[in-house]
């Protein structure tokens, strides 16, 4: 993967993560901010405390604050999970890592609250302490009504917030790197009119490539069976419990879908899922599912010049010596003859 792609102006769209953002501290009740590898604001910084905004706005205060904000980034990266940590202000923060194949590109920098529950701050790093007398506690006293305005979270609720945050940068990160692998696909292929060259791929994990690879096969699927799609779609009369799963089964034509999978995403057991499904379909799971992808099958071996092999393992077969034995059982025929008999010129 080329450097570019750890930038974090191309893995985000800063703009759009702007609100996002400003959404998220009003509702979390903690500042936000995004910052690059060397600690520099990517972001505006979200819900900005005023006492933190005095303190970071004074040249002689700021240094503590980069001290505790570069040690909390430091552990997050080490631990490659959400740090939280107390300012020399006894303030809780929380530092974010953004990762992408163990290399640190940046950080969700987060917190400005402090503790309802004080026995927990014994157990927390506290990365500076103020020396008596300082020109930093000195300003804990000239700014005492703006530090009393900072809001009260319980230790338990700062910790969903940061698995949260968590959560939701590993999301957009692997989406964006997704999203990007396929445009560096896309543009590699056309300006030089070959196959995926494996360069590409560099940097990548599994997972993104694997998601893509998906992606790219249903987007394919789909150029070439749109017209069925559209019409077998409209004939399916299920009840709104099970048209999760229909909807799953027509957007993952490449997947190998389970029936264990759809039962979970339409929030009922298997068994139930199983039974509904026979009464409102009219036959089992794993027959419905076999016979729509031969009817794909048989759209891409008509309009394609993919072969037997490649139209097996883009519709998620397990081997393609299974897949030419349920095309028989449904055609009578083999995806050889049928190819060779009813291929469009």
């Amino acid at each position: 993967m080329s450097q570019d792609n750890f930038n974090l102006n191309k893995l985000i769209d800063l703009k759009k993560w702007d609100n996002l953002q400003d959404s998220l501290a009003e509702v979390t009740r903690v500042a936000i901010i995004i910052v690059d590898y060397k600690g520099n604001p990517v972001t505006k910084h979200s819900g900005c405390n005023r006492f933190c905004k005095e303190v970071r706005s004074n040249p002689n205060l700021v240094k503590y604050c980069q001290k505790c904000d570069s040690r909390g980034g430091i552990e997050a990266v080490r631990l490659n999970e959400p740090y939280i940590y107390l300012c020399h202000y006894n303030i809780i923060d929380i530092a974010i890592p953004i990762m992408i194949d163990g290399k640190y590109i940046g950080a969700v920098m987060a917190g400005q609250v402090k503790l309802s529950d004080n026995n927990v701050e014994d157990v927390l790093e506290k990365i500076a302490v103020l020396s008596k007398n300082s020109i930093a506690e000195k300003a804990l006293d000239d700014f005492k009504t703006y530090y009393d305005e900072l809001p009260v979270l319980s230790y338990y609720q700062v910790k969903k917030i940061a698995n949260m945050l968590f959560a939701m940068c590993n999301y957009l990160v692997e989406e964006a790197l997704e999203k990007n692998l396929i445009l560096d696909i896309y543009k590699k292929t056309i300006k030089n009119h070959t196959g995926i060259d494996s360069n590409i791929l560099t940097g990548y994990t599994m997972k993104n490539i694997e998601n893509v690879k998906k992606e790219m096969s249903n987007t394919m699927i789909n150029a070439y069976v749109e017209d069925k799609i559209s019409s077998d779609r409209q004939d399916i009369k299920v009840t709104d419990i099970l048209k999760p799963a229909i909807e799953y089964i027509y957007d993952h034509k490449s997947e190998n879908v389970k029936l264990e999978k759809m039962a979970k995403i339409c929030h009922i057991s298997p068994s139930y899922f199983s039974r509904l499904f026979k009464k409102e379909t009219g036959e089992n799971f794993s027959n419905y599912v076999s016979k729509l992808k031969i009817e794909w099958a048989k759209s891409l071996l008509e309009e394609t010049d993919m072969q037997v092999n490649e139209i097996s393992d883009e519709l998620g077969f397990s081997e393609s010596g299974y897949f030419i034995k349920i095309f028989k059982k449904y055609e009578g025929v083999t995806p050889f003859l049928y190819m060779k008999y009813c291929k469009k010129e």
